[in-house]
């Protein structure tokens, strides 16, 4: 398999079991976000709404596209990825895999609504920080400005859940008169074909966006795993060729010669220095190939760093604050959006997934969805809050939480579906009676989990990894 002895093969194969095994678990532990509201407002039986919501948890993973993919995999500082000591990257992809699969287990079996999503960050986190320990200069670091991104995401995304939701309610009370819509469902009444045929589209928009998010999240694990294993084989995107490369590295290098350096600060200027040295070396390294195939095994991965290093490098330089006052980019505003979109396209080479990992990650969340729900869907149906859930809101909890999920889907941000989900539910329980309607009991569980959760797996991973990598 790829040119790997049977022991290498197999770890490759247990890798990838293991990662589909987290995206599994990811599925049941997560099903709640989707069919809690449809399940507790009787507008879907429980098989019904879990099959529903797994086959579009399917489809979202399938058609969402790998924005959110590529953060994953763009955390972890690039040397971390290819070790010279093969079992050192299997220590650290042993590291993540079981850091997240056992947090999410135990919160899981505890009925705690926890985010997959800061478990599969805080083990990068931990990953990455352990390897800045030990590399002997420390000047490993993490990519720091997606840490802070994706930190912030899973920060400010449940509070904008729990007061959008509130807003929504009040709107709905305002502007809505059918009283329907208002109350709770019983055994005996049904709701209305409208507000079942409302409250289905939203279990399902919940459903797609959970997929393309968190689903993602398993595909950039998955992606880990590749380019740590097989760097020669998935360090480029070998479906593409080279003379296109070429093409967008002439037009950086173009626009970057054009750059004032004395007029630079000197972070600014080291990054300058850098940028021209990696696209010396790209330049080199693709005069003698056609496609990234021919590109020799062992330069993939240095070709990968080197259009890393020329994108990150270069979006800095662009995003100079005092531009264009200061003038050391010499460019114009059309130069600069050529520039731009070069380097986009220059990203395109490294920001891949081949479609049998999306395809494997797909069917692992979509099977796991429609498996061990009914302790998380406890939680967020029934203790939340202290009356029972109407159909309003549940519509403006899984409104909010869709929304919210699919435009961080589209930004490349990675959320919290758990915790989206769980506060617009708060949200719509405080906006009906106010904040005596809430559980504080189950509130503080949830607080905890989301508070504790990265601190946990960070040093769960960064253990992990520095025992494994002892042991290897």
């Amino acid at each position: 398999m790829f040119g790997l002895d049977t022991g290498m093969s197999i770890v490759l194969i247990v890798a990838l079991l293991a990662a589909c095994t987290f995206e599994f678990i990811n599925g049941f532990h997560d099903t709640a976000n989707a069919v809690a509201t449809v399940i507790y407002t009787r507008s879907l039986k429980p098989t019904t709404a879990v099959i529903w919501s797994g086959i579009w948890n399917f489809m979202g993973v399938f058609f969402g596209g790998i924005a959110v993919a590529m953060s994953i995999v763009n955390l972890l500082p690039l040397e971390a990825l290819v070790d010279q000591n093969i079992y050192h990257n299997i220590a650290m992809i042993a590291a993540l895999i079981l850091t997240a699969i056992i947090w999410n287990l135990g919160t899981w079996y505890l009925g705690i609504p926890c985010s997959s999503s800061h478990t599969l960050i805080g083990s990068i986190f931990g990953v990455g920080i352990a390897f800045m320990f030990i590399t002997p200069d420390g000047s490993v670091a993490l990519n720091w400005q997606k840490v802070i991104d994706a930190g912030l995401s899973l920060m400010i995304s449940p509070m904008f859940g729990f007061f959008l939701t509130i807003f929504f309610m009040m709107m709905l009370a305002r502007y809505v008169t059918r009283k329907s819509l208002f109350r709770s469902p019983t055994e005996k009444r049904k709701p209305p074909y409208w507000v079942k045929g409302l409250l289905v589209l939203t279990c399902t928009t919940v459903s797609f966006s959970h997929g393309s998010n968190d689903g993602q999240k398993g595909v950039g694990l998955v992606m880990i795993i590749l380019i740590a294993l097989l760097p020669g084989y998935f360090a480029l995107d070998a479906s593409k060729i080279t003379t296109n490369m070429t093409g967008n590295v002439q037009y950086i290098e173009k626009y970057i010669n054009k750059v004032d350096s004395n007029k630079l600060g000197v972070l600014d200027r080291a990054n300058y220095s850098t940028v021209r040295k990696s696209i010396i070396d790209l330049k080199n390294t693709l005069s003698f190939s056609i496609g990234p195939e021919e590109i020799p095994v062992k330069s993939r991965f240095e070709v990968r760093k080197d259009i890393l290093t020329i994108s990150r490098l270069s979006e800095k330089l662009l995003s100079c604050k005092a531009c264009p006052d200061c003038g050391c980019l010499n460019l114009t505003g059309k130069e600069i959006k050529h520039f731009k979109s070069n380097i986009k396209e220059l990203k395109t080479y490294t920001e891949f997934a081949p479609w049998w990992v999306i395809l494997m990650i797909s069917v692992s969340l979509g099977i796991g969805t429609m498996i061990g729900w009914k302790r998380i869907v406890t939680t967020i149906g029934e203790k939340i809050g202290k009356t029972n859930m109407s159909y309003a809101q549940g519509l403006s909890a899984q409104t909010v939480a869709s929304t919210t999920i699919f435009a961080s889907s589209l930004l490349g941000l990675p959320v919290s579906t758990t915790h989206v989900l769980s506060s617009g539910v708060a949200g719509s329980m405080v906006a009906t009676r106010g904040w005596k309607n809430l559980h504080y009991s189950t509130l503080k569980s949830l607080l905890v989990a989301w508070v504790v959760t990265i601190p946990v797996t960070i040093i769960l991973a960064c253990s992990l990894f520095l025992l494994f990598r002892a042991v290897f």
